[in-house]
């Protein structure tokens, strides 16, 4: 009998994407410093050396998947709003392509916004003037629908509307594929017929409290980690400029803090410590619902107010890489057990939700909070605590009286 020689093993046509879906992944578990090449090669069952075939390094990845979403939603745009398709129907079918999109690939859903400033400098212009150009897309798409907004109102409804299909990408919670699709919809559709609270009167500055003196050293130190933190992230920092910030030598810094990993330590358990004593006022209302508007009205005004919070709540996961085990260990169950808080208020205020998707429609809501409140083209709005808390409300589904 003729012996057979068996033919070699192709590699997949699309073994490029592959490659950069599997980083996705990682990228959102760990943060980009926190996965390395033979991370990637590990996942894909390949050795290093493979994945170089196909990138030339870790930053090439990182752009091609940044990039690739871009473009995802740059061709649904293009689908939903093309000529043929009738005005009425626009905005709904755009936001039921972006819906599928972000349940298809959470792990992309978010990953372009916060870990492209790892990139180049050119390759960040280029996501700017991609994203720049779908999101003018979309605001000229929600003022032909609602054209009594001011263009700038239509912009901060669409970046909200983003938040929505980006929150997935920051739990792990699922519900049928269908019904998931339609859910987010259906959040992003509240957000973009949301009316924008009138501009209240300018309310006087809150009094510092009275000092009892010079701040410690430590706390001098933890207040300059936290700024450099939250200007140029976490990695960008060394522990020479926290010293230098603080006004003493770099090795000095060790003898308060032995590393950046225990300032973030120390800088989340502040922040939790903030959102505990907010939300202990908050939850003083008359019911479910009074509680979790002075909820989100609370969480709005301390993370626009408090740099820990925003250093540390809204960080990426990769800090949490670099923490030790205890310490991550913590974290986690304090921001779990704060977030606990509101799907047990949300749940209990509107009982027809199922526990997943009162899970999934709180993250959406914090998560618009958290992106606008370091998005660069809204945070000058002079009314936008007002905004986020009316833009959560809706969210929420529940009235803002």
């Amino acid at each position: 009998m003729d012996s057979v020689t068996p033919s070699p093993q192709r590699r997949p046509r699309d073994r490029k994407a592959q490659l950069a879906a599997l980083a996705a992944g990682l990228f959102r578990e760990r943060g980009y410093h926190g996965v390395g090449i033979n991370d990637i090669a590990a996942a894909a069952g390949v050795t290093g050396p493979a994945i170089y075939r196909h990138f030339a390094d870790k930053q090439a990845i990182l752009a091609y998947v940044v990039l690739s979403g871009i473009d995802e939603m740059d061709a649904a745009t293009a689908d939903a709003l093309a000529d043929g398709v009738p005005t009425a129907d626009q905005l709904d079918r755009l936001l039921t392509l972006l819906g599928t999109q972000a349940v298809e690939r959470r792990e992309v859903a978010a990953l372009w916004r916060w870990e492209g400033r790892h990139l180049p400098a050119g390759e960040r212009r280029e996501i700017r003037r991609r994203s720049g150009a779908v999101l003018g897309a979309w605001t000229k798409a929600l003022l032909r629908r609602r054209p009594e907004l001011p263009e700038p109102d239509a912009e901060l409804l669409c970046w909200a509307t983003l938040s929505v299909f980006g929150s997935v990408s920051v739990h792990r919670t699922a519900v049928a594929k269908k019904r998931f699709v339609k859910l987010l919809t259906e959040l992003a559709s509240a957000v973009l017929d949301v009316t924008l609270p009138e501009p209240a009167a300018p309310s006087p500055p809150e009094p510092e409290p009275p000092g009892l003196g010079t701040p410690s050293r430590r706390e001098q130190v933890l207040a300059a980690a936290t700024g450099l933190f939250a200007e140029r992230g976490f990695h960008a920092v060394s522990m020479e400029d926290i010293g230098a910030a603080s006004g003493i030598a770099g090795p000095s810094v060790y003898r308060h803090f032995p590393s950046k990993a225990a300032l973030m330590v120390a800088i989340g358990h502040r922040a939790a410590d903030r959102l505990t004593v907010a939300a202990e006022r908050a939850l003083k209302a008359s019911d479910e619902h009074d509680a979790l508007r002075r909820l989100a009205a609370s969480y709005v005004h301390t993370l626009l107010r408090t740099p820990e919070l925003l250093v540390s709540f809204t960080g990426s996961s990769e800090v949490r890489v670099s923490m030790p085990e205890r310490d991550k260990t913590e974290l986690l169950r304090v921001q779990r057990d704060y977030v606990g808080q509101w799907v047990a208020l949300l749940a209990a205020a509107r009982p027809d939700l199922p526990a997943r998707e009162v899970k999934i429609i709180v993250h959406a809501a914090l998560t618009i909070a958290n992106d606008l409140s370091r998005t660069r083209r809204v945070t000058a709005r002079p009314h936008l605590e007002d905004e986020l808390t009316a833009l959560l409300h809706a969210v929420l589904g529940i009235s803002s009286r």
